[in-house]
């Protein structure tokens, strides 16, 4: 199984004003363009998720929906709460596993520092922490169902490595 890690794309500044639920906040027109030439690079690359997780976030849903929109197959873009800041990653793997069995390729789009200590229990760095800049991404595999601290670092890139 694959499961891939990314970060949220750039998103506009925190603004009371503006969005004065921080959870609205959505992606920046530039963050936007940019993370779309992230997902050609991936896809190119054979980035090919059958399933894509979000946290229910703005941000996370719009660059799900980037990923998705740019990737073979257009796969569904489900809202998670186990995404959310802070997210649980008991939750995460569980519903994870339940769908493993139908599909092999599975992507999370969550926040930092989250998604870096998520990437990081996934091969056994309970109390790791991996640095994902906006719109990086990483792959995971496992030999059979996902299981926290059994999971192989394939690859992690940023958009500045993929030339974005």
């Amino acid at each position: 199984m694959e499961l891939y890690i990314v970060r949220h794309a750039w998103a506009a500044e925190r603004d009371d004003a503006r969005w004065p639920d921080d959870a609205l906040r959505p992606l920046t027109d530039d963050g936007r363009r940019r993370f779309a030439r992230v997902v050609e690079r991936l896809a190119t690359g054979g980035v090919s998720p059958q399933l894509i997780a979000a946290s229910p976030l703005v941000r996370c849903v719009e660059t799900a929906e980037l990923l998705a929109a740019g990737v073979e197959g257009k796969p569904e873009v489900v809202k998670l709460d186990h995404l959310r800041p802070g997210s649980d990653l008991d939750g995460l793997m569980q519903w994870t596993a339940r769908r493993a069995k139908r599909r092999g390729r599975i992507a999370w789009v969550g926040h930092a520092p989250d998604v870096g200590r998520l990437t990081a229990a996934l091969f056994g760095q309970s109390d790791g922490l991996i640095h994902f800049a906006k719109g990086a991404a990483a792959c995971v595999c496992f030999d059979g169902p996902p299981t926290t601290g059994r999971g192989e670092l394939r690859w992690l890139v940023t958009a500045k490595m993929l030339g974005c």
